[in-house]
This record gives structure tokens, C-alpha cells and sequence, in this order.
């Protein structure tokens, strides 16, 4: 089905999927009625988190990280700056590479995969700027607002040849799996869960074809989630808690740094830790369905799959970024109005 999908993309198709996207409109309808009977609580909106991060290395030929997506890229649900998955990021990746990182952040809470394109205009307009390395997080509204996977896959697939083509890094953080949302029971859960997998394997075939790399969130937020639902989800029991980025951020982190060349990690595959060399698709599933798997193009039709060892990230991401030139007040939390 991934396949399918991903080649119904390549094709211009809109008509694969659509009975299972009309179906999870039932699911959505069942959810939001579940939300208000559990739930209650209202998201903040994300905290400005743009700036340069690893100021002990210094100010000079940071790295710029872009962040796009929907309101998971942009730490929806979080008050701090320090707590949103862009500064977690941005401080890791300053860690590793003992570098500067200046992170710009042009996520949209409630974007969908067709708001991309603006984001990626948004994110090059500045020539002199390029990023070094981009990671989208998008799907769920893909999802909740039954776009068709075909054309969710395909904005996909336009924004990251677009950022490989500027000459930047991209990983992707797949659509997270739905059927963890707390108020969310049988078989409504379980529909929602393959939903959720199928776009995210759909998600995966494209972006590696265009020269990126992936990471799951599905079930990264799946076991653990459901497991703390009340530490891993934030005040309006849909978007992640401080707790629940910093989970996200440590499973893209490896991926971000080995993108870059940076992880003290080869990309030899381990056998003992279940990697290898698949055809993409097969890749892809087997991705949707493990916390945290990574999923890079080799020689077509053939990826890499990984599971690299996570590391906990540093608690210097509480510290409040230092803002670019101009400068901005000095503070840990700058609230849109």
C-alpha cells in the first residue's frame, strides 16, 4: 500500500486511499468527541525558539538548522523555548559537532503537508542563508483533515527536492502514530494506527528518493506514549509534553548528526542490532512499524536501515537561545501575539 501510494504521487493519482481517508473521517469524528469528554485542556501556542545555540563554541560559521512541519515541528504544547524539539535539536546538534547552530524555525501549527512549499520558500529566501540541514515533522492533519495520501506524499516529495536541490541536509520525522492519543479507544485506536503507518511508509519511499533520510515517530510515540500518556502528552491531551519532544527530538538527533557527518556512529550496518540493506519499500514498513528507525537511500532500489543508539540530550537546551543579529530581548519565552 506505501508503494502504491508513493507511486500514485509520481503519477499525479488522487484515488488511492481516499475510501481509507473517508473512513478515518469517522475515526477523527469519534476522537474529537473523545477529546471533549477527556480532555478540557488548551495547547499554548509554541514558543519563539529561533536563535544560535552552543555559544561555548563560539559565534562564527555557526550551522542553520530549518525546522518545518505542522504544530509538533513548531513545540506546540510546551511554554518554554529551551523545551521545543527545534532548540533540542539545535543544542544537540551544537554538542556533537562542537559547532555554533543557529536554528530558524517556519513550522505552522495546523499545516499540512500542502502548506510546505511556502515554508521552503520562506525558509531559501535568504540566498546568502542556506540551511545546512532541514528536518520536516508533518502528517497528522495530512491525516485528520483526510488529505489524500497521494497528494500528502507529493507535497512531500516537492519540498524535500527542493531543500536537497538548495544544498541542504533533510530528515524527516514521519507522521506519528494516532491511535496513542489518550482519549482515542478500540478499534478506533487500531484504525488509526494504520493509517498513521501506511502514510508514514508512503512518507519514507518518497523523501529517501529524493535524498533524504528518515526517522519514525509512529512507533517511537506509540509504546512509550501509551505507557506515560500523562507525562508524554501536553495540557490538551493531543500535542507532546516537554517530556514528549525531548523523546522525538533524541530519536531525529542521530540521524540530524550522521546527515551532517558528525555521529561518532558509521553507517556500517550492525546485524546484531537488526540493520541492513532492504528494498526501500520493505524498508519503509519495517521503519513505520520500530521506534526510532532510521531509513537513508543507498544504491536504488536498496536503503539502509538503522537503529542508532540515542544519547540523552543536554540539558544546555533550558538555556535561552541567543537570538541573530538583530537582537532580541533576552528572554527564555517570546509568545506570538
Amino acid at each position: 500500500m506505501a508503494r502504491r501510494i508513493a507511486a500514485g504521487a509520481a503519477y499525479g493519482g488522487g484515488s488511492i486511499g481516499l475510501l481509507g481517508a473517508a473512513t478515518v473521517g469517522v475515526v477523527i469524528a469519534e476522537v474529537q468527541l473523545a477529546k471533549r469528554s477527556v480532555g478540557g485542556g488548551v495547547a499554548p501556542l509554541p514558543p519563539r525558539a529561533d536563535g544560535l545555540y552552543g555559544l561555548a563554541f563560539g559565534r562564527s560559521d555557526p550551522l542553520l538548522l530549518g525546522m518545518l512541519g505542522d504544530s509538533t515541528a513548531a513545540g506546540q504544547g510546551v511554554r518554554r523555548a529551551g523545551q521545543t524539539p527545534g532548540a533540542l535539536l539545535a543544542s544537540g546538534l551544537a554538542a556533537v559537532a562542537e559547532r555554533p547552530v543557529e536554528m530558524s524555525n517556519v513550522a505552522l501549527p495546523g499545516a499540512q503537508s500542502d502548506d510546505l512549499a511556502r515554508q521552503v520558500t520562506l525558509l531559501l529566501s535568504d540566498v546568502s542563508r542556506r540551511p545546512d540541514i532541514c528536518v520536516i515533522m508533518v502528517g497528522a492533519n495530512d491525516v485528520t483533515h483526510r488529505m489524500p495520501p497521494t497528494r500528502s506524499v507529493r507535497h512531500l516529495a516537492s519540498a524535500v527536492r527542493r531543500l536537497r536541490t538548495a544544498g541542504a541536509e533533510v530528515v524527516v520525522g514521519t507522521c506519528p502514530d494516532l491511535g496513542t492519543i489518550e482519549p482515542v479507544y478500540q478499534p478506533l485506536r487500531w484504525l488509526a494506527r494504520r493509517v498513521s503507518r501506511q502514510l508514514a511508509a508512503a512518507q519514507t519511499i518518497v523523501a529517501v528518493e529524493q535524498g533524504g533520510r528518515t526517522v519514525s515517530l509512529g512507533d517511537l510515540l506509540g509504546p512509550e506514549f501509551a505507557a506515560n500518556p500523562r507525562e508524554m502528552f501536553g495540557a490538551d491531551n493531543y500535542h507532546p509534553s516537554a517530556e514528549g519532544y525531548a523523546t522525538a527530538a533524541m530519536a531525529l538527533l542521530p540521524t540530524v548528526c550522521a546527515a551532517l557527518g558528525v555521529w561518532p556512529e558509521s553507517d556500517r550496518p550492525e546485524a546484531a542490532r537488526d540493520e541492513g540493506m532492504l528494498p526501500v519499500a520493505q524498508a519503509a514498513v519495517t521503519a513505520a512499524r520500530e521506534a526510532g528507525t532510521e531509513v537513508t537511500g543507498a544504491r536504488a532500489p536498496w536503503a539502509l536501515l538503522k537503529h542508532r543508539r540515542r544519547r540523552r540530550l543536554s540539558d544546555s537546551a533550558d538555556a535561552p537561545p541567543t537570538p541573530p543579529t538583530p537582537p532580541a530581548p533576552p528572554t527564555t519565552e517570546i509568545t506570538p501575539k
